[in-house]
């Protein structure tokens, strides 16, 4: 179903949404051509390669696309709505961003302030450079403190749980660095424990620099991470179903997680059961749940240059910032050709390198559990799409190809 304006929330009764709704080609969009994006994301459903899926692309700040397939779960049979909650895992970590960067802009930090200004049980890490043959590890000193720009750009040289090969990876999962049951000094603590993975600044590392932000967060700002996020940010930008848990009133809205089996059919994933209560210590880095509306709101005030609806929480340069391509030829050796990363996003530095139809200087992120988004400004226009499906297949790719063939003016 493709909507625009208001559609029925989980309860059958009518939600509104703030953001305003345009006709596409009052935006410069086909209605015909975006009509292949909403039948490619039906046929994907009906074939039995997801369950359900919300997309939402928003232009010129006018909403023009909304779209509905499919069911939230494939054994209760419960149909997908536009008011859906979704896990939207690393999609936490721009919001993240967003919050250190307003401290930024208070002159909390400055970008080549060492961290261990902030974190003084970082000035003892080390650097892993191999292991003995009785199993133990190398380790060498650092050639210089990390940077605060660096624990922005995944340049840190932080470990995370994704690469198993990795001794460190290994040793990261082992002691449960990521633990939402305990402060966030017990994860920093613990991450002082285990040596880098390569020295400051010389490599991208996807990592768990984001969780050290949300530390940071608390730290600069005498708040919890989640009461920063509360206060400054999902607040004032009226993201009502957004936070680190869902009220058990909700949890009927709440999208299962799908996966496709050994045999390609779709099965209900069991794990990651929604939080009713605030975890005592939720970090940056995942852990969100979140509605495509809200999320596109998101979107829109990093699109708008940090405003929307006479709210401002970033200056535009900060935003600009943010989207700028922060890494070193160095750094993004073991990147995507035509990528680079900012503050927290990545960036279409080549977009034709990468095979992409987007703008040089989009922007976009995605959380492990199927959610995506991107920003286009030199197109003016944001693309938010939420499922709960791992791995996620063809749908993001689809998605671009379809969305941007449907820009025409």
């Amino acid at each position: 179903v493709t909507l625009v304006g208001p559609s029925p929330s989980a309860t059958g009764q009518q939600t509104s949404y703030s953001l305003p709704t345009a006709e596409p080609a009052d935006v410069g969009l086909s209605k015909e051509r975006l009509a292949r994006l909403d039948d490619a994301l039906q046929e994907m459903v009906d074939n039995g390669e997801l369950a359900g899926v919300v997309t939402m692309l928003a232009r010129h700040g006018k909403v023009a696309f909304v779209d509905v397939a499919g069911v939230r779960d494939i054994e209760s049979k419960q149909p997908m709505t536009r008011d859906s909650i979704f896990r939207i895992q690393s999609m936490t970590k721009p919001i993240t961003g967003v919050a250190m960067m307003m401290l930024y802009e208070e002159g909390r930090w400055r970008l080549n302030d060492p961290v261990s200004r902030y974190i003084p049980e970082f000035e003892q890490l080390k650097v892993y450079t191999g292991e003995n043959s009785d199993g133990s590890i190398r380790k060498e000193e650092l050639d210089r403190p990390i940077m605060m720009r660096e624990l922005m750009t995944h340049t840190a040289g932080l470990s995370y749980t994704l690469d198993m090969r990795h001794p460190v990876n290994r040793m990261f999962r082992d002691q449960r660095v990521l633990n939402p049951r305990e402060p966030l000094q017990t994860m920093i603590d613990k991450m002082a424990m285990l040596p880098l993975l390569a020295q400051p600044g010389t490599r991208w590392i996807y990592s768990s620099a984001v969780d050290a932000q949300s530390y940071l967060v608390e730290k600069l700002s005498g708040q919890t991470f989640a009461e920063f996020l509360d206060e400054r940010i999902f607040g004032p930008l009226e993201m009502g179903d957004t936070a680190f848990y869902v009220p058990a009133s909700e949890l009927g809205r709440v999208a299962a997680r799908h996966r496709l089996d050994a045999q390609d059919v779709l099965e209900r994933l069991s794990g990651r059961e929604p939080l009713t209560v605030m975890p005592q210590g939720p970090t940056g880095g995942a852990g969100l749940y979140s509605t495509a509306d809200d999320y596109l709101r998101f979107t829109q005030m990093l699109l708008n240059g940090g405003e929307l609806n006479g709210v401002r929480l970033l200056a535009p340069r900060t935003v600009e910032m943010m989207r700028t391509n922060h890494m070193s030829e160095e750094a993004t050796r073991n990147m995507r050709s035509g990528m680079g990363f900012g503050m927290d996003f990545m960036v279409y530095m080549d977009p034709a390198a990468a095979g992409e139809p987007h703008s040089p200087g989009s922007y976009y992120w995605l959380g492990i559990d199927g959610t995506w988004f991107w920003i286009d400004p030199a197109l003016d226009f944001t693309f938010v799409g939420m499922m709960q499906h791992t791995p996620y297949g063809r749908v993001h790719g689809l998605s671009r190809n379809l969305a941007y063939q449907a820009v025409i003016n």
